[in-house]
């Protein structure tokens, strides 16, 4: 048996999977082992909840729990212990009110499904991705008090379907299903965020950093940030985001607070040579946490499931007196810090979500008829390492100067700090935000299809997306889900594919692995 068993993100080893004493990601084969033991655990609470009601609480368990086992959020097997016996103890709760179930609701061994049928294991894995990836939206969504019930029963109806013994027919709309599911998670999050923190405006965000105390925030929880800045008002300390934060710049609500000034740095995967020795101290919110190195431990602060062993972590109570006390303590730089982006540029512009983009809907539509846009690209997705990513760079850079680019969630560092210049006073590269704002570029893509009187897929629009982990797995199932075809996805397909599975989804969604930027632009434009 081997030391470990992981698929779950774009960076496995050889492409087929981390089975040796730690992933790619840095996480190590006992920790693999827990969050293994964990998913199981939560099949057990899923077989519960088919004989007796979850309640709000179990809900929370269960987001809680799916979200700690998503790539690069918890290195902490303590932490992940804990979470073990809470998912336990609630699968209890449910079971000690209907005496005996008659049903199995034993915990399910995971190894099962890494050891069943390829396809068989590539359906459930498609599955149960989605399901962690989604499980991140509808967590941070329940912080600020938002939920919906069917989002909530899905999730135990498809950890259900992750431990019995069903087919191909049975599992395939299931995992459509998820596709579908997400989309409503994603506009519940949505919602969360605009009824709470104002509808995003385009705002040009600074990578330069003032003299001064400051704390980095990195992550994508956008309450985490709004607390920090309440309890840093006055105090003569800077806030800046980091990586998935950056679009928080555009929301009216935490853009009032003056000492949120500016974007650190780039995408997760550069953290480790971003965040070396810098005068101030990093608190992580939700994942893209990576191993920490020594030079900076000292300064790491993880909030929420987000755990890494010798690290402090600040509880629910969200007091984070330790991390402003350090960034005193720290002092920040003597002087203006000048940062750029990866191309070198020194600012960059973010707030084009739905809100902002229907708004103009006429200009662009007019710019469409005009022929001054020709074609719309929306190139996002996840960001990371390995190497084939710049590719996305290249695309956008190469795109014709009478098309659009929309891009979100991280992958979008690749390219944002470049000035491709402007369409009718838009500017053509649009930051539409994090991962979740998927739902956005959903929303414009349907108001054009209307507008134009055509399906989304008759649009002169192609997706060129980049994945890394979970919840990029589902946003592609609600894409998928919604019937848009000619994906174009990388910088690898995912292990957990197997070739019957991929050939199911390039024969109805034409779905096609990247190639370079010269052949994909002539292959979509003709």
């Amino acid at each position: 048996m081997a030391d470990m068993f992981c698929f779950q993100c774009e960076q496995t080893t050889k492409s087929i999977a981390c089975i040796g004493k730690a992933g790619i990601c840095g996480k190590k084969a006992d920790t693999a082992k827990l969050q293994d033991e964990l998913t199981g655990a939560l099949v057990g609470l899923a077989r519960a909840a088919q004989v007796n009601k979850p309640n709000a609480a179990t809900h929370r368990t269960m987001l809680e729990a799916l979200f700690t086992t998503v790539t690069n959020v918890n290195f902490d097997n303590e932490a992940i212990t804990r979470q073990i016996e809470a998912v336990r103890n609630a699968k209890n709760t449910l079971l000690a009110q209907v005496g005996n179930p008659g049903v199995n609701t034993g915990d399910y061994d995971i190894e099962k499904l890494w050891n069943d049928n390829e396809d068989i294991r590539s359906l459930k894995s498609l599955l149960l991705f989605g399901l962690r990836g989604m499980a991140a939206y509808a967590y941070h969504a329940l912080i600020l008090g938002y939920s919906d019930e069917e989002v909530n029963n899905f999730f135990y109806k498809g950890m259900f379907a992750i431990g019995e013994d069903w087919g191909m027919d049975e599992l395939l709309p299931l995992v459509m299903e998820s596709g579908t599911v997400n989309l409503k998670c994603m506009e519940m999050l949505d919602k969360a965020n605009t009824e709470t923190y104002g509808t995003p405006v385009p705002t040009t965000v600074p990578l330069t950093i003032e003299k001064g105390p400051f704390i980095v925030v990195t992550g994508h929880d956008l309450y985490d940030l709004y607390q920090l800045l309440e309890q840093t008002k006055g105090k003569g300390i800077n806030i800046y985001t980091n990586g998935e934060m950056l679009p928080a710049h555009a929301y009216p609500k935490l853009k009032a607070y003056p000492h949120l000034k500016g974007n650190f740095g780039t995408a997760w995967y550069n953290q480790q040579k971003e965040l070396d020795h810098i005068p101030a101290p990093v608190l992580y919110t939700t994942n893209c946490l990576m191993p920490v190195k020594d030079s900076y431990r000292n300064r790491v602060f993880t909030t929420a499931v987000v755990a890494y062993p010798g690290m402090v972590h600040i509880d629910e109570a969200k007091d984070f007196t330790p991390v402003i006390e350090k960034a005193l303590e720290l002092g920040g730089y003597t002087e203006e810090h000048r940062m750029t982006g990866i191309n070198g540029g020194t600012q960059v512009t973010t707030g084009f979500g739905h809100g902002t983009v229907l708004s103009v809907a006429d200009t662009v539509i007019d710019a469409v008829k005009a022929g001054a846009i020709k074609h719309f690209f929306l190139v996002g997705g996840c960001d990371g390492a390995k190497s084939g990513r710049n590719y996305y760079t290249e695309f956008v850079r190469q795109t014709p100067q009478d098309s659009v680019i929309l891009t979100l969630a991280c992958g979008k560092y690749r390219f944002n700090d470049l000035d491709l210049g402007e369409i009718g006073g838009l500017p053509r590269i649009m930051d539409m935000g994090q991962c979740n704002d998927a739902y956005s570029a959903i929303r414009v893509a349907a108001a054009l299809a209307e507008a134009f009187g055509c399906g989304v897929n008759e649009l002169p629009l192609t997706m060129v997306l980049s994945w890394y982990e979970q919840k990029a797995i589902s946003i592609l199932l609600t894409l998928l889900s919604l019937g848009i075809k000619n994906i174009y996805l990388g910088p690898t397909l995912p292990a957990f594919v197997s070739p019957n599975v991929l050939n199911y989804l390039v024969d109805n969604f034409n779905i096609s692995p990247i190639s370079t930027p010269d052949e994909d632009l002539k292959k979509i434009l003709g």
